[in-house]
């Protein structure tokens, strides 16, 4: 499978990118646990079915020392016991922040108050700067049908700058 349209052999698409990336060089800097920042990310993309995605997270997870287990029932984390409250806060407000079209109330107050509970300020910020950047990365692979699979870790790192 290919993707549609290569982006990164378009002049715009290249800045865009360059820009995207930068963008998500802020929130990986922030004080938001990385591995919360992996979860929401791997969640977000299951969520929009954006395989390109998912394949990126779960290495980049993997590569920081996620466990399996952890990584396996991530789309079924209300049920599992291996997410600590601050990550289960995060996942909901990611699958609220994900799920605006569904649910025309977005984020609930209730999932509001359990992220503010467990988040500072900046970490908030970057947490709902994350889930908007995650939603938009999966938008724009699902579009021009980005392939998952041969995704590296650190592949991209090169982008930012």
């Amino acid at each position: 499978m290919d993707a549609r349209f290569p982006l990164s052999d378009n002049e715009i698409g290249l800045k865009f990118g360059k820009r995207f990336a930068n963008a998500a060089m802020v929130i990986d800097q922030s004080p938001l646990p990385k591995a919360t920042q992996e979860l929401v990310k791997i969640r977000a993309s299951q969520i929009n079915g954006c395989g390109f995605c998912t394949d990126m997270h779960t290495k980049d997870a993997t590569a920081d020392g996620e466990t399996p287990a952890r990584l396996n029932l991530v789309a079924a984390w209300r049920e599992a016991t291996v997410f600590t409250e601050a990550e289960r806060a995060a996942l909901a407000l990611a699958e609220e922040g994900t799920r605006i079209a569904d649910a025309h109330h977005g984020v609930s107050d209730e999932t509001w108050a359990r992220a503010r509970e467990h988040f500072d300020d900046d970490q908030l910020v970057a947490l709902v700067s994350l889930v908007a950047l995650i939603n938009a990365a999966n938008r724009i692979n699902v579009i021009v049908r980005n392939p998952a699979g041969s995704y590296e870790p650190g592949m991209f790192a090169a982008f930012a700058n």
